[in-house]
């Protein structure tokens, strides 16, 4: 198997953590090639040079971006996926169920299950778990442009997330879906590979990742300061309950603006896309590795 190594998430590609990596899975049977990325060998570059080796699983060492990465390169070759979660939040490793623990995981790729779930894509580049336009992609460049501050990353985030809010958050947007058309000022778009807990001390997760449809979210607040108050409302009362955000349930949908380049969120990672965007579901299209069904995550 060859293992991808991003090393700016969480432990990182250091030389202990390879070694500990190679060493976990020797003891499993598994010879495993190691591919750590760097500023000259960038994660896309070493995902696609871990793929031509010939390897029978492919894995990602790090956060939701460095999984992204990798199953990219992954998909056109038909490989499966692994996944071990070093980086800060691991949303989809959660979501498969894989534990937080090195040599727990490196167990679960040793003996796990494979398993279908489904990828989004839009404009031809896929997502895992989420992309988004509006607020989100404005915080993040905000907060990576000013990563050297020597704050920690959530003060970071906060302090960036204040900085747009004060600014013109909202966005006008064209939803296509099928042949109806709604159009919203909005401070973000939101599309979910699958549907999202949107309530409680399990929000931002999944259920399913392989229900065969995107989860599009879309809020509508009349001023700044609605936007933490909606944001609280529904992670205390739920979508469902919450007038000003809207969920539709899609296979495919175009989002237009007026605007011919747009910002836009993939996996937690901002990139340039020119409108309308295309967002569409492909079923079942990721073959990954996870634990075998009924054991608890974390196990």
């Amino acid at each position: 198997m060859a293992v991808v190594l991003n090393p700016g998430a969480g432990a990182g590609a250091t030389d202990a953590t390879q070694r500990e990596i190679a060493e976990l899975f020797a003891r499993h049977g598994r010879v495993a090639t190691l591919f750590p990325a760097s500023e000259r060998s960038p994660i896309g570059e070493q995902a696609r040079a871990a793929v031509e080796t010939g390897c029978r699983l492919v894995v990602a060492a790090g956060g939701d971006g460095t999984v992204n990465a990798v199953a990219t390169a992954a998909l056109p070759r038909a490989l499966p996926l692994g996944v071990l979660p070093i980086g800060t939040l691991n949303h989809f490793a959660r979501d498969l169920g894989m534990p937080s623990g090195l040599p727990e995981a490196v167990q679960v790729l040793a003996s796990g299950s494979m398993r279908q779930v489904d990828v989004g894509e839009v404009n031809g580049r896929i997502f895992l778990n989420n992309s988004s336009l509006g607020v989100y992609p404005r915080v993040v460049e905000l907060r990576n442009r000013h990563r050297e501050t020597g704050l920690g990353k959530w003060i970071t985030a906060l302090w960036a997330t204040l900085v747009v809010l004060r600014r013109r958050p909202f966005l006008g947007v064209r939803i296509r879906v099928d042949e109806d058309a709604i159009a919203r000022r909005t401070p973000f778009v939101f599309v979910g590979n699958n549907e999202y807990r949107m309530m409680g001390l399990h929000a931002a997760s999944r259920d399913s990742l392989s229900g065969g449809h995107l989860a599009l979210y879309v809020m509508h607040a009349g001023h700044r300061r609605s936007l933490l108050w909606l944001a609280a409302e529904v992670l205390w009362r739920g979508v469902d309950r919450v007038d000003e955000l809207e969920l539709f349930r899609v296979g495919e949908a175009t989002v237009e603006t007026r605007r011919p380049r747009l910002q836009v969120a993939i996996d937690g990672e901002v990139v340039a896309l020119a409108s309308p965007l295309v967002y569409r579901c492909r079923p079942g299209a990721l073959t990954v590795i996870a634990p075998e069904p009924g054991l608890p995550s974390g196990t």
